[in-house]
């Protein structure tokens, strides 16, 4: 039975349904740019399930729960975020020109620029998310889930859509009410772990930053795939600031 489902329950389950592949009840309603507030709510589930096997499989080894931990979280996403990383590294670089670039990143096939940045900023996940869970601080990973979601609406705000279609242009102009209460709902987040949460907010202002510019000067705007770049590399940063100041 399909549900219409309205208002904050409805934005939440919208959220779920758009970025992850948990089984959520049938609905008529296709999630607007409006429920962009809910993401890092989105996370939050993610992230907490994800830390829960990665607390249960702790006797294991750090090493080993670590990776649990990031093969859940890829298959609850269905590995979108990191399908965006690999495609951004490639397009990003792989090209001369913003209109071969943009093709580049739509093509199905990986490169060696996408290979490269799953690899290396999976180890730094890995890394830092096994120092976290050797810590004691799972908890760390919730907040770094929640915060790493409210830049993709931030950009979907902020930055113009390159391509003009695909999932981000689909999605629509995400309001800046929105994409200010995705931020608070990071803001949060972080604050519950202090100086720490601090830290971890500036670093990943700093990368999504640098990705925005460094998008604009080559495609001249956002996709879907710069989202899911920006998602994971901000919680990269988050994990790494995390593991190092906790």
């Amino acid at each position: 039975m399909k549900q219409n489902d309205t208002g904050l329950i409805g934005d939440i389950s919208g959220a779920l349904r758009l970025l992850t592949r948990l089984p959520m009840p049938a609905s008529e309603r296709i999630a607007g740019p409006r429920a962009a507030w809910a993401w890092p709510l989105a996370g939050a589930v993610v992230g907490g399930l994800a830390a829960l096997l990665g607390f249960v499989a702790l006797p294991l080894g750090a090493g080993v729960a670590a990776a649990l931990v990031l093969g859940a979280q890829a298959m609850m996403t269905g590995a979108m975020h990191e399908d965006g990383l690999a495609d951004t590294a490639d397009g990003l670089w792989g090209g001369w020109e913003p209109a071969r670039r943009l093709e580049i990143m739509k093509d199905s096939h990986i490169g060696t620029y996408g290979v490269m940045a799953l690899l290396v900023l999976g180890l730094v996940r890995w890394s830092a998310i096994a120092t976290l869970l050797t810590g004691g601080v799972w908890w760390g990973l919730i907040a770094v889930a929640v915060l790493s979601r409210a830049p993709m609406a931030v950009l979907m705000t902020a930055m113009p859509n390159a391509r003009g279609k695909g999932l981000a242009q689909s999605v629509g102009q995400v309001p800046q009410t929105s994409a200010d209460i995705a931020v608070m709902i990071g803001l949060a987040a972080a604050g519950c772990l202090g100086w720490s949460g601090l830290w971890m907010v500036l670093a990943t202002a700093m990368v999504v930053l640098a990705l925005a510019l460094v998008a604009r000067a080559k495609i001249g705007g956002q996709t879907g795939d710069i989202l899911g770049a920006s998602q994971q590399l901000a919680e990269a940063a988050g994990l790494v600031v995390l593991a190092a100041t906790l």
